[in-house]
């Protein structure tokens, strides 16, 4: 996987999101099950030799930390854990390039590097707009819902009596007041 293929893989699995929160007893098995994939793996590696098996090492790596980050995000779904996520992805995926750049001589090999790090700077730096952007649109979002819910309050006064509470009582259950 070339250093722009992962960060178009880090920036497209950013945007996916879960169906639905786990519970702790999934999350601890999915944390489990990428444990045992990453020895296996591992396992499978020491039968290569030098670089190659660097590389192997790498890449079972990146899936642990990609499985490791998808139970994290569907257990706990936040901007804070979606950030934390891709950063451990990224990183991951840095180890990676880098690994593979080692088979690579002298410019090249400095290219390469470059390269690593740049998709490296980039995926943190997309990580950290994404959580930012969320945080300010809860923001807005609770603003707005704040500001119709005191439209909906305002309607509430032209009535009197029973018909004002229970206008006053729609309002607040469809704002969850």
């Amino acid at each position: 996987m070339s250093t722009t293929t992962a960060a178009v893989f880090a920036a497209a699995w950013l945007a996916v999101a879960p169906v639905h929160a786990a519970d702790k007893p999934g999350y601890d098995q999915a944390h489990a099950a990428a444990k045992a994939q990453q020895q296996a793996a591992e396992k499978q590696c020491s039968t290569l030799a030098g670089n190659a098996r660097d590389v192997c090492k790498a890449e079972a790596n990146l899936a642990r930390v990609q499985a490791d980050a998808d139970a994290e995000i569907t257990y706990k779904d936040s901007a804070k854990t979606r950030h934390a996520a891709s950063d451990a992805v990224a990183k991951a995926q840095y180890e990676l390039a880098r690994e593979r750049c080692d088979d690579k001589g002298s410019n090249l090999k400095d290219v390469c590097v470059e390269q690593a790090k740049a998709a490296l700077a980039k995926a943190q730096a997309d990580g950290k707009a994404y959580e930012r952007s969320a945080e300010a649109n809860a923001d807005a979002d609770k603003v707005k819902r704040d500001a119709d819910y005191k439209v909906e309050l305002e309607k509430c006064d032209q009535f009197a009596g029973d018909a004002k509470a229970a206008c006053v009582n729609r309002a607040k259950a469809t704002f969850g007041r």
